[in-house]
């Protein structure tokens, strides 16, 4: 069972203006001279963690880490203003061209893994590689089956918690009625609304109960871009066009990716990972017996590193082939 490399700390961090009123945070860790990966975090709006460097051998991979718009230590804080995902794509090769990076690895989950799905599809020429856990194709289906009626079905007594925050009247659209609240200007009910939806997901990530997940999902300053930028996507159905990853994924051929998804994500359920590993030429899906949805969990840990140490292998040795 392979375990998180060691902690460690970045060697450069950057903060990189995009489109106003944006500035982006940007670190860099591991070797310099390494193979390039991108961590691309997950929401939309939850920042970068502790553990996200400690998928990469550090001796091997220049790792990047960046909190996307609104997101962690980018600024202004919950910031809904040209957020898109569009924007955030561009956001990515900004980055990249700013970092004099010819091609790279993404690894993202959750969100992390639409964003790198659409970037890798926008720029395949750019993409040395995919690992992905979570897979979240933000079909509406999707939003529906966590925010309206699916998931509530399997946690009766959490989603109690979940829509008590919402008048009954304004329950059929519980995506909508959150939005309301979290971009008014009424900032106690706005804080309430963001715990709570963030709490939501963070109880119902894991197979088993950990505080410490929920803990870090209800942090109020990550709760607050987490629950608002979430909410202003998924309104905004991502701001995707119908089944729009599915439909481009022939895109992705010739790109190695590798796809980690728990057997009992409840938030972004198996249909979404055995749908991409299907329309996917090449693509190897592992499927973690013991697992829901959160990066933490043992098996989750252990199959995306074990993804980030054989990608490492087939990359250096394409590239002694090749010089």
């Amino acid at each position: 069972m392979q375990i998180f490399y060691p902690e460690i700390k970045p060697y450069q961090r950057h903060q990189i203006a995009v489109e106003a009123p944006h500035e982006l945070y940007v670190d860099e860790s591991g070797n310099p001279d390494g193979i390039p990966v991108l961590f691309v975090h997950g929401g939309p709006g939850a920042g970068c963690g502790k553990y996200d460097r400690r998928f990469f051998d550090p001796e091997v991979y220049r790792i990047v880490l960046f909190d996307q718009r609104g997101a962690g230590r980018s600024r202004p804080h919950a910031e809904l203003e040209n957020n898109t995902t569009q924007k955030l794509v561009e956001d990515i090769e900004v980055i990249r061209q700013t970092l004099g990076i010819d091609k790279w690895v993404l690894f993202g989950g959750s969100w992390g893994s639409t964003l790198s799905l659409v970037y890798a599809q926008t720029y395949p020429e750019r993409v040395l590689g995919l690992i992905l856990r979570g897979i979240f194709l933000c079909r509406r289906e999707d939003l529906l089956w966590f925010y309206q009626e699916g998931a509530s079905r399997l946690f009766p007594d959490f989603w109690e918690d979940f829509v008590a925050q919402i008048p009954e009247a304004e329950r059929s659209d519980m995506m909508g009625a959150y939005y309301r609240q979290l971009i008014g200007e009424n900032q106690i009910q706005q804080m309430s609304a963001a715990k709570t939806w963030a709490g939501w997901e963070g109880r119902t990530a894991t197979l088993k109960p950990c505080q410490d997940v929920v803990d870090s999902f209800t942090e109020p300053h990550r709760a607050l871009s987490l629950a608002r930028i979430e909410a202003h996507y998924f309104v905004n159905n991502a701001f995707l066009e119908h089944n729009q990853i599915l439909r481009d994924a022939h895109k992705l051929a010739g790109i190695p990716g590798t796809i980690v998804h728990g057997r009992y994500d409840v938030i972004c359920p198996l249909d979404n990972a055995y749908a991409l590993h299907k329309a996917w030429p090449g693509s190897e899906l592992h499927i973690i017996r013991e697992a829901g949805h959160a990066s933490r969990e043992p098996g989750i840990v252990d199959a995306l590193i074990r993804a980030t140490d054989d990608l490492a292998k087939k990359l250096l040795n394409t590239s002694d082939r090749l010089a």
